[in-house]
């Protein structure tokens, strides 16, 4: 297939099953070796480029066109997107090759009169280009910043009632811009220094991280990291800072047993080991299996030796005995992923309304079986990657409400200096994009004190 046809296949992949785009395109690399890295770099760019403005592009669509917007078939739209993008928001695709490619993609599953349409549309379009390009919608606040940053409108009414226009603006903007390369130094193989030397020899452009004291930021990056000698090696891990704090916030110490309760494909746990010194016990729990043998596999990797999987529901989790007992646990909660659409722009057009209410209360159960299992004395981390009343500040005030022995610490003593414009008036951490150019994460420190 051609580029373009696997982004096309992709983003119906997306459309259509809700798939993830990253481990679509994970799974099409490796099926396709022959790709060079700059057709792997134009179809990571077009992938997720008409995920992450799909709205502003359908709405200049659909002012182009001269039938109701639901009366383009999906595959169709999905033709057109891709070649609107190209056409708006990619300078060095030619407009003539953009029209080309998309006609050629409707050919090989459209009728004539198609094929024709999509033809049609896109001349239209390729010669107002320039004037397209700073189209401004009008109307209703929530419409005009849904239209020019490409958010459900719903999303963003929900937004400007809770944050206001000024803020509310500022987030849908930091959203849409494209995240740069993080790194977690891993500080069992090599040092900060020396790895930012390793990085500087291979012509990255390297900045330490203002937040976290063993983050890099990699700019100018035109290799597949983990192709590098030094991952190989174990030296790096890659990951935001938001989500680097949180392990920072729980502090677990040497010697200790911790729980990471949703470890998922697990950047935490190893990291939890690292600040451990690879000294103690980390249990990963987690009810998919498969991600805990990527997890293990990844903590080789890292030379971390003090992980422990546990395949496990945690809602279903029945302790007995002294088998679950934690000095640290840290839930990293199913979350509507709010605060990471910078690398997951496919999150903002999957999510419901109906889904912070379903989270919230899933987000309780999960806390409270895990209430128990802390020892007296001992921290749980509450943890999201999102930016709702209700997965956050809601989830920790009810948790606390009916959990008399828990409470609530200020996260400021706990986090790396430079972090106190990221800690709330009630003590929790959360990060923006907007403000803190890091992933939005929240997470509240609560120690068990009887």
């Amino acid at each position: 297939m051609t580029p373009r046809a696997i982004a096309m296949h992709t983003l119906m992949q997306v459309a259509r099953r809700g798939s993830f785009p990253d481990v679509l395109l994970d799974i099409y690399f490796k099926e396709n070796p022959e790709l060079d890295n700059r057709d792997r770099a134009l179809i990571t760019e077009l992938v997720y480029g008409v995920l992450r403005w799909q709205g502003r592009l359908d709405w200049i669509i659909d002012r182009q066109i001269s039938i109701r917007p639901e009366k383009v078939a999906l595959p169709v739209r999905l033709v057109l997107r891709l070649a609107v993008y190209q056409l708006l928001f990619l300078d060095r695709v030619p407009a003539a090759a953009a029209v080309h490619e998309a006609v050629e993609l409707a050919k090989a599953s459209q009728p004539q009169h198609v094929v024709r349409f999509v033809n049609g549309v896109l001349r239209s379009i390729s010669r107002k280009a320039e004037v397209l390009k700073e189209a401004s919608p009008e109307g209703s606040s929530e419409h005009r910043l849904a239209m020019l940053y490409s958010y459900p409108v719903w999303l963003v009414q929900r937004w400007l009632t809770q944050w206001g226009t000024e803020e509310t603006e500022a987030f849908c903007h930091a959203s849409n811009q494209i995240a740069p390369t993080t790194v977690r130094v891993n500080t069992l193989k090599t040092s900060v220094a020396g790895l930012a030397a390793c990085f500087k020899d291979l012509g990255f452009s390297v900045e330490p991280s203002k937040l976290v004291p063993e983050a890099l930021q990699l700019r100018s990056i035109r290799t597949d990291l983990s192709s590098l000698e030094q991952y190989e090696r174990g030296e790096f891990q890659v990951q935001d800072e938001g989500s680097q704090l949180v392990a920072h916030l729980l502090q677990p110490q040497p010697g200790e047993t911790g729980l990471d309760a949703c470890a998922g494909l697990g950047a935490k746990s190893p990291h939890l080991a690292q600040l451990m010194e690879n000294q103690g016990k980390v249990i990963a729990l987690d009810n998919q299996g498969w991600k805990l043998n990527r997890l293990m596999e990844n903590g080789r990797r890292l030379g971390v030796s003090s992980i422990e999987p546990v395949e496990m529901d945690l809602l279903e989790l029945e302790p007995s005995g002294d088998e679950f007992s934690f000095d640290r646990i840290l839930l990293d909660a199913p979350c509507t992923g709010l605060g990471v659409l910078r690398r997951n722009p496919d999150l903002k057009w999957k999510i419901k309304p109906k889904d912070f209410r379903r989270l919230h209360l899933v987000q309780k159960g999960m806390l409270n079986k895990l209430a128990p299992l802390l020892q007296p004395g001992g921290v749980l981390v509450y943890a999201t990657c999102t930016a709702s009343k209700e997965e956050n500040e809601e989830t920790v005030q009810d948790f606390l409400r009916e959990n008399k022995e828990y409470q609530r610490e200020s996260a400021r003593p706990y986090l790396p200096p430079g972090c106190a414009a990221a800690v709330n008036r009630d003590g929790s951490l959360q990060t923006w994009p907007h403000r803190h150019g890091v992933d939005g994460f929240y997470a509240a420190r609560l120690r068990r004190i009887s």
